[in-house]
């Protein structure tokens, strides 16, 4: 975890691992993700926190209720991805419970970082964005159960 994270934030912030470093199994490039999910009317106050510590993504999407953030000086690279709970990017918790209790999702994944290694990485995050949709919709119609 990153030292003192858990201070600057609402007592009632979740922070979990996500990610691919948090699925055993799943290919990953070297970086940790760190999920913080927080009630919707601490949002701005924990935005505001880890702003004030952290440089923004800023090759990620910035919404009413989802932010990202980049930590420096780690040993691997860290981003901290804000999402308020039941926002419209609260899914990454689900997804990544997906993967875990499900291996046939995880060849799958695998198989799409495979097919795109060494290709433009938009290619990549489209290919990963389909998959990744699939996934959370089959969660949502009670098809794939975490």
């Amino acid at each position: 975890m990153i030292p003192g994270l858990r201070a600057v934030l609402p007592a009632s912030a979740r922070i979990s691992h996500i990610g691919s470093t948090a699925v055993e199994g799943l290919q990953t490039k070297g970086d940790l993700d760190i999920l913080v999910r927080v009630p919707k009317d601490a949002f701005m106050a924990a935005d505001a926190a880890l702003a004030a510590r952290f440089p923004r993504n800023k090759g990620s999407v910035r919404t009413d209720d989802f932010s990202a953030f980049e930590v420096p000086d780690e040993a691997l690279p860290v981003g901290i991805q804000l999402a308020a709970i039941d926002g419209a990017f609260d899914h990454f918790h689900l997804f990544a419970a997906a993967l875990a209790a499900h291996p046939a999702l995880i060849d799958g994944f695998n198989e799409i970082k495979q097919l795109f290694d060494g290709q433009p990485m938009t290619d990549y995050r489209a290919a990963k964005a389909l998959f990744i949709n699939a996934v959370l919709d089959g969660i949502a119609r009670g098809e794939i159960p975490v």
